[in-house]
């Protein structure tokens, strides 16, 4: 049947944000940054199902780009993750967990906070849904440039895992090569450095403002409420 599927253009990939009927909701679980929900959905004719997910603030993820020696070069860091048992390369990154705080002014926050650093110019450069069929947690990952040190006294003081993060200007060819090499392995980073290779390639034309609409984390900010 899929071989007759209908064809499409760009113009049909929209998703639709909107849930099903939820008829009953627990909190199986209640953590630290996330719990774990059980709901039973009406799905019309396809029954009442029941779905465990595990809630989750958001996330920002930051690609810091500068040219050094007419090369472009990205800024990753290796950061020790507990839950997956491992020392793995990112982009500077993490939760949309202050209330009001625009994603993009998280996404500052954030860069300054690891590694020191803030940039004039933002854009986004894509979004991702880690999971959506039972960790729906929605990234935006922006671009960078025109970028500055903190200074000194405001650096800000890493604790816990992050006194350990090891950043590494890897040019932007190579940080793509390892990607698709399999050397790099987290979502956000693939996503972002994999977007900003096709975007560099097309001019950077596909760059969204860095105050874009994101439809996924707005429809579950308003299914969650």
């Amino acid at each position: 049947m899929s071989l007759d599927a209908p064809r499409g253009t760009a113009a049909d990939l929209v998703e639709e944000w909107t849930a099903e009927p939820v008829v009953e909701t627990t909190t199986p679980f209640e953590g630290i940054i996330f719990d774990v929900v059980r709901e039973r959905v009406d799905l019309g004719a396809g029954g009442v199902v029941t779905r465990d997910f595990v809630t989750h603030p958001g996330a920002v993820a930051v690609l810091a780009l500068r040219e050094l020696e007419g090369v472009s070069h990205v800024l990753l860091i290796r950061q020790y993750r507990h839950a997956s048992g491992g020392h793995v390369w990112e982009l500077p990154a993490g939760l949309l967990d202050v209330d009001g705080e625009p994603p993009w002014e998280a996404a500052a926050r954030e860069l300054a906070e690891e590694v020191d650093l803030t940039a004039d110019e933002w854009h986004v450069l894509a979004d991702d849904v880690t999971s959506p069929g039972a960790f729906p947690e929605t990234v935006r990952i922006f671009l960078a440039r025109d970028l500055h040190e903190v200074a000194a006294a405001d650096a800000h003081q890493r604790t816990a895992e992050e006194l350990g993060i090891r950043p590494l200007w890897v040019s932007l060819d190579d940080a793509v090569d390892a990607a698709l090499d399999g050397r790099i392995s987290n979502s956000a980073t693939l996503v972002g450095l994999l977007s900003a290779g096709l975007s560099r390639g097309r001019g950077w034309s596909t760059l969204r403002p860095h105050d874009a609409p994101w439809p996924a984390r707005e429809a579950q900010r308003a299914q969650r409420s």
